[in-house]
């Protein structure tokens, strides 16, 4: 199919912009403030017409979700709805405001969901401090439809789970087959929001981060067989 032309003036900026992203830049290149500007001269807001396209399911990272990018680059990841056919860039935009913003942190208890890490402590093993901030997390749903919905993330667990889909539907249904023990062990821990692990979890979660090398010293250590 036959792509409208990014400079048709009649689509609007942000259709433009988008596919500006899709045939001058590609998924998985960077490109800059300056470079998009320069590509729309003239055109006020047209960076803010490409930060709403992540609310049609656009990934576009900044410095802030991809540590590897500059404080003016930004990295287009995946493209989304083709908001260039109609209807399908109509939906009502469902950027946070800083209140929302507040109440989503509020809510996760300004952690990150992913890891648990609060914001300002140290990443185990590097002097790299956790930054928390909003991403946008794809839900699937009950009614096998998807929802975009914010969470609280840490800034490397945002760069690792640019593609993650939470799967409800999967959650519950896990629930509904619990036995009675499982079912109020979980529930004590969904209700605390938060889970202590035991000596043996910690440590296996410890073994699984050494590399092959080191494994073997643990295989030994343990009396079993090389790996």
């Amino acid at each position: 199919m036959t792509l409208p032309s990014w400079q048709d003036e009649n689509l609007g900026t942000m259709k433009r912009a988008a596919l500006w992203l899709v045939t001058v830049v590609g998924e998985g290149s960077i490109f800059t403030k300056e470079e998009l500007k320069s590509a729309f001269p003239g055109v006020s807001q047209v960076d803010r017409r490409v930060r709403e396209l992540r609310d049609h399911g656009w990934k576009i990272d900044t410095h802030r979700e991809d540590a590897l990018l500059g404080q003016h680059e930004q990295r287009f990841v995946a493209q989304g709805q083709p908001v260039w056919i109609r209807g399908k860039g109509t939906r009502a935009s469902s950027s946070l405001t800083e209140t929302q913003r507040r109440r989503v942190l509020a809510r996760d208890g300004h952690r990150c969901r992913s890891c648990g890490i609060t914001p300002g402590q140290t990443y185990a093993g590097t002097f790299e401090t956790a930054q928390i901030d909003i991403a946008r997390r794809s839900v699937k749903l009950p009614d096998g439809s998807t929802d975009v919905q914010p969470i609280a993330e840490c800034n490397r667990c945002r760069v690792g789970g640019r593609f993650l889909e939470a799967d409800l539907e999967a959650v519950l249904d896990g629930i509904s087959k619990l036995s009675g023990l499982n079912r109020q062990t979980i529930a004590g821990w969904v209700a605390a929001d938060e889970r202590e692990f035991s000596v043996v979890e910690r440590l296996w979660s410890d073994i699984r981060t050494l590399p092959a090398e080191s494994r073997e010293e643990v295989h030994k250590a343990l009396g079993l067989p090389p790996v």
